[in-house]
């Protein structure tokens, strides 16, 4: 009898240790960071960022109740990523979600034990970001963006509908790390197509008017943009000074050609997001960044808005159209 007892007294004092242990350690619910170029607010930066929570929401986890998510934004300011990064280092999130190379590199200086998760890095062995595709090594891992052969087919398709364009301005960021990367393939493109670039710069939305009269002055036939968070911020300014000294354009990005842009050719920015959520859950679930390969693009898509096409009066080449994934009429 005195073993019965001593076993039900044993019985109920372990029940009760952990129901305490239970009290003080509550389940924690996972805080996800995210180092963004773009704000939320912004219509294109809630439909990107839209497209990651709804990866985030076909895995299982909703915001508020088994995931919180911490979102700082440069607003297209890369110097302010480095003090951005380090907040969400102090708020001790489980996983940082970064889009772009620079935004990655601030992130990776600020933690080398936090995960971070790419959703659209440019070359990030070049970089130095990853040590290899395959196996990563170090805490980072997601998503690459297109590679810099992209650039020389972008500009390839740019002379398709311009076909007698002998001078073609190329607007970049000198402030974004990739700028020299992009610039020198456009030259070897550029030369291999037997045309002229005129390379202009903007460090923010103030040089947009200058840069865009000195194409005027130098007669440019036709527009290429370099990939730059600034730009998809101030995207529609940019379509429409295009549109007002009538340019035929060819942009990084489709949230450009929504903008009212002429074209684009590369990956999906927004399929490139939602993947990204998948990485997430991988890790939150008890994976290495170190041993999860870099996705790079499979699918890319030609999209071509003909009605700024008309508005230029322009006629875009069937060979083109009948290679287009989306036509905006």
């Amino acid at each position: 009898m005195r073993l019965i007892g001593f076993a039900v007294v044993l019985a109920v004092s372990l029940c009760l240790a952990a129901l305490a242990a239970g009290a003080e350690q509550p389940g924690k619910v996972p805080r996800i960071g995210i180092l963004s170029n773009v704000p939320p607010t912004d219509p294109e930066g809630a439909r990107l960022w839209g497209a990651f929570i709804q990866g985030l929401r076909d895995l299982g986890y909703v915001e508020g109740r088994n995931i919180t998510i911490e979102h700082r934004s440069s607003e297209g300011k890369f110097e302010r990523l480095p003090d951005l990064a380090a907040e969400l280092v102090r708020l001790k999130v489980d996983v940082i979600v970064a889009p772009a190379s620079q935004n990655v590199l601030a992130a990776k200086q600020a933690t080398r034990t936090i995960p971070i998760v790419m959703a659209n890095s440019l070359d990030p062995v070049g970089t130095g970001l990853v040590s290899n595709l395959a196996r990563p090594g170090g805490n980072v891992t997601g998503l690459s963006g297109p590679s810099l052969e992209t650039v020389g087919k972008q500009l390839e398709l740019l002379k398709e509908i311009v076909p007698r364009v002998s001078r073609v301005a190329v607007l970049g960021n000198p402030t974004n790390q990739m700028y020299p990367l992009w610039l020198g393939e456009v030259k070897v493109a550029a030369q291999s197509l037997g045309v002229q670039l005129q390379v202009l710069e903007a460090r923010g939305p103030d040089d947009f008017e200058r840069a865009f009269a000195a194409m005027t002055r130098e007669r440019a036939g036709a527009l290429f943009v370099l990939g730059d968070a600034m730009f998809l911020l101030h995207r529609t300014p940019i379509a429409a000074l295009t549109a007002k000294h009538r340019l035929p354009a060819m942009y990084p990005t489709r949230e450009f050609v929504d903008a009212g842009g002429l074209m684009v050719y590369g990956p999906s920015l927004r399929d490139n997001f939602r993947r990204a959520a998948t990485y997430v859950d991988k890790i939150l679930r008890g994976a290495k960044p170190a041993d999860l390969p870099v996705e790079q693009p499979t699918k890319f898509e030609l999209v071509i808005n003909l009605k700024t096409a008309k508005a230029l009066g322009l006629t875009i080449p069937p060979s083109v159209l009948g290679r287009a994934d989306q036509v905006i009429e």
